[in-house]
């Protein structure tokens, strides 16, 4: 039997939501791990879904049913959320703002909008072009002779040559990544019709560049005055690119859509707001610290989301950070999250370390270790308030932060 569901709507973090569903559905959306689902306990032929910290939609599909799309939508506003993301990827370019996601309520409706505007800004004024080596067999030699090809693959023969030359072609790193996002974007479900013909348009200007292998990794570009005008829109692409879910499960089921985890979106801007914050007092700020080892034998390593370090090399540990997207309930902060704090302070030698959690009943609490001495503070970044206000919570941390390390 056939079977058609029709979309299903979630808020993260919201209360369960209990939605009349085949067994076979329910056991995909089960087994996809996109979100929690499980029977209904008390309602025969009900399952109760539950979203986690991703967000956007995809469309699920198990053999012998059909496709059921799962659209999960932030806590936050889409505005508030494309600013967390743009400050993460590009924190001293990106204001709030710069990304119009017109009136959408939907992560992947207002992604697209974005991106096709930020696409129509960089391609207004046309492709820009670059030099990109090309690799060539010839009858005639132009640009230079690969003479170790030529040696692997003619044996000394004189014709034809092996040679690279320069290119002075659009078929660059920028516009492959633009190409990219642009046809990732037209395969997923949920694109508005008015996005998806303009979203056409700009693929059609991006024709002659080549597309992406898939599989391959990314090609690598680097900001420079000639790609400025595109900027923005790479940093969107790359998200998007990064952000792909398209997957085949065991069973048969196939999982095709986009998701952002809020879990990273979070962490992200906080490290790099902090590290922004940190540099008029000196030192540096390392994003997901390795070499961190919570024993002498260096074998059970740490990775602290946040690790600023003092002058040097190697600079001495100032501060250690962790952002967790989570809310303060009734019964306050999971204590597993102050007992990995005090192990990374126990490691890096700090009296003091900070947990940033996404919201909470209070601004900040501070709870000192018995035998220890170690303070481990909690704050609550309210993702509700402006983007200046967020910002200037941040600098306020910051300033605390130096005053400990510094002994003030």
């Amino acid at each position: 039997m056939s079977v058609v569901a029709g979309p299903v709507e979630l808020i993260e973090h919201a209360r369960a939501v209990h939605r009349p569903l085949p067994e076979a559905v329910g056991r995909a959306l089960a087994a996809s791990r996109i979100i929690e689902a499980a029977p209904d306990p008390y309602v025969a032929g009900h399952w109760c879904l539950k979203a986690g910290s991703k967000v956007g939609a995809v469309s699920v599909t198990v053999p012998g049913t059909g496709p059921v799309t799962v659209r999960i939508t932030p806590k936050v506003p889409m505005a508030r959320l494309f600013f967390l993301l743009g400050y993460s990827l590009d924190p001293r370019g990106w204001r709030d703002g710069q990304v119009d996601v017109a009136e959408h309520r939907e992560v992947l409706p207002a992604l697209a909008h974005a991106f096709e505007r930020q696409v129509e800004g960089a391609l207004r004024a046309g492709l820009i072009q670059g030099y990109r080596t090309i690799e060539d067999t010839a009858l005639v030699v132009r640009g230079r002779i690969h003479e170790a090809e030529q040696v692997r693959k003619r044996f000394g023969a004189v014709l034809p040559v092996e040679i690279a030359y320069d290119e002075f072609t659009t078929d660059i790193p920028e516009n492959r990544l633009l190409r990219a996002a642009t046809e990732r974007l037209l395969r997923l479900p949920g694109v508005p019709r008015p996005v998806r013909a303009r979203l056409l348009h700009q693929r059609t200007r991006l024709a002659d560049v080549s597309p992406l292998v898939r599989g391959q990794r990314l090609p690598e570009w680097r900001p420079s005055r000639l790609n400025a005008r595109y900027q923005h829109a790479l940093h969107l692409a790359g998200a998007i690119l990064d952000g792909a879910s398209a997957e085949h499960r065991p069973g048969g089921l196939r999982i095709d859509g986009f998701l952002f985890d809020m879990n990273k979106v979070f962490e992200d801007f906080v490290c790099v707001a902090l590290r922004e914050a940190l540099y008029p007092y000196g030192g540096r700020g390392v994003l997901q610290a390795k070499g961190v080892h919570l024993d002498e034998e260096e074998r059970v390593r740490m990775q602290p989301d946040f690790v600023w370090y003092g002058d040097g090399n190697p600079g001495r540990p100032l501060a250690v950070v962790d952002a967790k997207y989570k809310v303060e309930n009734k019964y306050g902060y999971p204590g597993a999250d102050l007992y990995q704090m005090l192990a990374y302070c126990t490691a890096l030698g700090l009296p003091a370390g900070h947990l940033v959690y996404a919201k909470g009943n209070a601004p900040h609490a501070g709870h000192r270790v018995r035998e220890a001495g170690i303070v481990l503070h909690q704050h609550a970044l309210d993702l509700d308030q402006s983007p200046e206000g967020l910002l200037t919570e941040v600098r306020k941390l910051a300033r605390e932060m130096a005053a400990t390390a510094h002994g003030c």
